[in-house]
C-alpha cells in the first residue's frame, strides 16, 4: 500500500503547477472521481480543516489523505512523494544561482521574475481579499492589519496584528446558529510536541546555525494562515538579515515555475543559508516549515466538525483570514514591488503579466518563461 501511494504522490508532485487551490483539484480529480479511496464528504471535511489551520494547506490535504489510507507511514509517504519533486528542482535552481550570481543573462531572468512576483503576489491578494473580506467588518480588518504592518516591521508585529485579529473576531463576528455536532476535543500528542518544539527552539537556535534554520522556518511554518503566499511576508520578516531581498524574491519567483507545494521556498532559502552544508540546510528548513501544519493536522483531524462550529472559534478564524489577507498586501509593497519595480517599463511589464493571468489565464509556466526573457531585454536594452 505504501508503495501504492508513493507511485500516486509522486506523479502528481511531478505535474501539479498552479499552486494550493490546483492541487486540491488533482487529489479530488486522482483519489475521490479516479480511485474511489474516499467519498467526497470525507475529502470536503479534510479540505475544510486544512482552511481552519496554519501550514501549507493543500500538502496538510494529501498528508491527510495519505494518513487515513494508511496511518502515519501512509501520511510521511504521502508527503515525501508529493514534495520530493519540486525540492529536488529548487535545490538545482539554488545551486545555479550561486554558480551564475555575476553572469548579466542571470542578472536579467532575475530581474524579470521578480517582476513576475509582483504579478503572483499581487493576484493572490486580490483573490484572497475576495474570498476572506465580504463585508465590512472583516474588509476593515484587512485594510488596518496592511497598515499597522506597513508601518512597523517584524514578525512580533505580525503575531500582535494576527492575535488581535482573532480576539476581536472571536467577539464581533462569532456565528451564533453554530452549535458542535460532534466532541469538541484534539488529540493531545501532537498538540504538546508542536507547542514544544514552537518554545524550545528559539533557545536551541543559540547552539548552531542549523538549529536558528529550524527555529525560524518552523515559526514561519506555525504561522502561515491563508495558503503558502502567506509564507513569503513571515519569511522576509524572520530573515531579513541573514539573506539578501535578491535572492529572496528569486527563490519565491522559482517556486511558482516548479511544481508542488510552494513551501518548498523554503529549500531554496535554506540552501543559501546554510553555505557550509547547503543541502543538509535546505532539507531542515523544508522540514521545520512543514512541520507544524502537519503535528496541527494530526492534533484536529479526528474532531475538527465539532471545533470548526463552535462560534468563538469560527469567528476567531474568520477574522484571522482577512487580517491574513492584510499582511499579504503589506509585502506586495515592501519587499516585493519596492525592490522590482524600477521604472516605467517594468511597470508595464508587471501590468501586462497581470492581464494575461488574470483575463487570459495563462499558464504559470509560459510567464515564468516569458518574463525570464523579458527581464533579459530590459537588461541589455
Amino acid at each position: 500500500m505504501l508503495l501504492t501511494i508513493f507511485k500516486h504522490f509522486f506523479w502528481l508532485g511531478c505535474i501539479s503547477f498552479g499552486g494550493p487551490a490546483a492541487h486540491i483539484g488533482y487529489f479530488q480529480q486522482k483519489f475521490i472521481q479516479q480511485l474511489r479511496w474516499f467519498s467526497q464528504q470525507e475529502y470536503g471535511q479534510i479540505v475544510a480543516l486544512s482552511q481552519f489551520l496554519p501550514g501549507p494547506g493543500s500538502s496538510q490535504v494529501g498528508f491527510a489523505l495519505g494518513y487515513k489510507k494508511a496511518g502515519l507511514a501512509g501520511a510521511l509517504t504521502a508527503f515525501v512523494a508529493f514534495t520530493l519533486p519540486s525540492v529536488m528542482l529548487m535545490m538545482m535552481l539554488a545551486s545555479l544561482s550561486y554558480q551564475l550570481v555575476d553572469n548579466s543573462y542571470f542578472y536579467g531572468v532575475t530581474h524579470g521574475l521578480k517582476l513576475l512576483a509582483v504579478v503572483v503576489v499581487a493576484d493572490a491578494v486580490l483573490t484572497m481579499f475576495n474570498s476572506f473580506c465580504r463585508d465590512k467588518i472583516t474588509r476593515t480588518i484587512a485594510i488596518t492589519a496592511a497598515i499597522v504592518l506597513l508601518m512597523t516591521s517584524g514578525v512580533y508585529s505580525q503575531m500582535l496584528v494576527l492575535t488581535i485579529a482573532a480576539l476581536f473576531g472571536a467577539k464581533y463576528l462569532a456565528n451564533k446558529e453554530l452549535s458542535a455536532t460532534a466532541p469538541a476535543g484534539i488529540a493531545w500528542l501532537p498538540f504538546v510536541a508542536f507547542i514544544a518544539l514552537l518554545v524550545l527552539l528559539p533557545y536551541l537556535a543559540q547552539a548552531s546555525n542549523q538549529w536558528q534554520l529550524a527555529a525560524d522556518f518552523y515559526q514561519a511554518g506555525s504561522l502561515v494562515f491563508g495558503g503558502g503566499h502567506v509564507v513569503l511576508p513571515l519569511l522576509q520578516n524572520l530573515l531579513a538579515e541573514q539573506i539578501t531581498t535578491d535572492t529572496f524574491l528569486t527563490g519565491y519567483a522559482a517556486a511558482q515555475a516548479v511544481p508542488g507545494p510552494m513551501f518548498t521556498l523554503a529549500t531554496f532559502l535554506g540552501f543559501h543559508l546554510s553555505p557550509s552544508f547547503p543541502v543538509l540546510g535546505a532539507l531542515i528548513a523544508t522540514i521545520a516549515i512543514f512541520l507544524p501544519g502537519f503535528l496541527l493536522m494530526l492534533a484536529f483531524l479526528k474532531h475538527w466538525h465539532g471545533l470548526a462550529n463552535l462560534p468563538r472559534l469560527s469567528g476567531a478564524i474568520q477574522a484571522i483570514n482577512a487580517a491574513v489577507v492584510g499582511l499579504l498586501l503589506s509585502a506586495l509593497y515592501l519587499p516585493v514591488f519596492s525592490s522590482s519595480v524600477n521604472d516605467s517599463k517594468d511597470m508595464a511589464l508587471v501590468l501586462l503579466g497581470f492581464l494575461l493571468l488574470k483575463q487570459f489565464k495563462t499558464p504559470i509556466v509560459v510567464l515564468v518563461v516569458g518574463f525570464s526573457l523579458a527581464g533579459i531585454l530590459l537588461t541589455f536594452s
